[in-house]
């Protein structure tokens, strides 16, 4: 198989847990290979991905070769030494700001001072063109409407799939899914559900609690944790689209939905220390046979960007399979698997085996 030429939007922790993922596999290859959902996807490995073009606004990434700029600050991912990293030439480029630097991670990002945006773009869709990237993946902060929707409109002009990990709503946004079926490319989104993630969790739960008759009348999901996402979090103004994406995920689990004061979704609080770590803390109340109360609570702790990376690994390879087989629009499949906010919600599953069966082809 060809390799699945990708572009990255933003050299943050997410995407340096992606990229240092894959090299954790290569460096490992004689061990039993854990962690993937799928070690295959059509005949596309973990391995064919190929980061072929980076853009950033951090002043401290730009100009400077991937394997540099991943260990730049903010990022806090090492899980595999710079010098063990295979080799890349990719040079990060230049990416336009707009809405992506929220109020509380100006002092953690130096942003670099955008040239005059019809120039950037030019350097943008040159670098894509020249790179021949098939794939971009957007790992934009949460509340990035504009810098998402902009970056949305690079990949309609140059050809490219569109992996929207974090919710600005695009494959889920009729107006936008229309354009990508029109320009016959594919878009898989919105807002990545990790691999254990806290609504996978709580989504389950949900699911479990309505398949065995009882009736959910209340419930919350806390998460804390201590990285520039959750930085960017606690600005309340750039949430609404990420409490929407997560509370919808649980809501559609739900024989009956939730009143709006019977359910919170949502992160709640940054704590330095905890770093990478992601906790979240899960809670559901009903009634169960002759109207008895029941409560069931749960916490999670995992590696929030591990999460990610086990998750983007298969929504890049859905894009290329799309790509490859002529789809334009929302890769439903993908999307319904692997995304909190698809355009269609579907029990997990009936997603995964929607997934399975795009994957074969049938």
């Amino acid at each position: 198989m060809a390799k699945i030429k990708v572009g990255t939007i933003g050299v943050g922790n997410c995407f340096a847990g992606l990229y240092q993922g894959i090299a954790y596999y290569k460096k490992n290859r004689g061990k039993k290979i854990v962690g993937l959902m799928h070690e295959r996807m059509a005949g596309y490995s973990w391995e064919d991905l190929e980061f072929v073009s980076a853009f950033d606004v951090g002043k401290n990434k730009v100009g400077k070769v991937l394997n540099d700029a991943l260990y730049e600050s903010p990022n806090m991912v090492d899980w595999v030494k710079k010098e063990e990293l295979p080799e890349c030439k990719t040079i990060v480029h230049e990416s336009p700001i707009l809405d992506g630097i929220g109020i509380y991670v100006e002092n953690k990002i130096d942003p670099i001072k955008n040239k005059p945006m019809p120039d950037l773009k030019k350097e943008v869709v040159k670098e894509i063109e020249d790179t021949k990237t098939t794939v971009l993946v957007n790992y934009l902060p949460v509340g990035s409407q504009k810098a998402v929707e902009w970056w949305a409109n690079i990949a309609l002009e140059t050809g490219c799939a569109f992996v929207n990990c974090m919710p600005v709503f695009i494959a889920s946004t009729p107006a936008w899914e229309a354009k990508f079926k029109k320009a016959g490319l594919p878009v898989v989104g919105d807002d990545f559900k990790s691999q254990v993630g806290a609504t996978i969790v709580h989504r389950s739960m949900a699911r479990l609690c309505n398949d065995r008759g009882a009736d959910v009348t209340k419930t919350y999901q806390i998460n804390v944790g201590g990285n520039t996402d959750f930085l960017n979090m606690k600005e309340q103004e750039r949430l609404q689209s990420k409490k929407i994406s997560k509370t919808e995920s649980v809501q559609s689990q739900l024989a009956k939905r939730l009143p709006d004061d019977k359910i919170y979704v949502g992160p709640s609080d940054f704590i330095p220390f905890l770093g990478n770590t992601k906790l979240a803390f899960i809670r559901l109340e009903g009634e169960m046979w002759a109207g008895r109360p029941f409560s069931l609570e749960m916490r999670l702790e995992v590696d929030d960007k591990a999460n990610s990376s086990g998750v983007a690994i298969d929504a890049i390879r859905s894009a290329q399979i799309a790509l490859d087989r002529k789809i334009g629009g929302a890769v439903i499949p993908a999307c319904a698997y692997l995304m909190k906010h698809p355009p269609i919600q579907y029990p997990d599953s009936e997603g995964r085996l929607l997934l399975e069966k795009f994957i074969k082809g049938e």
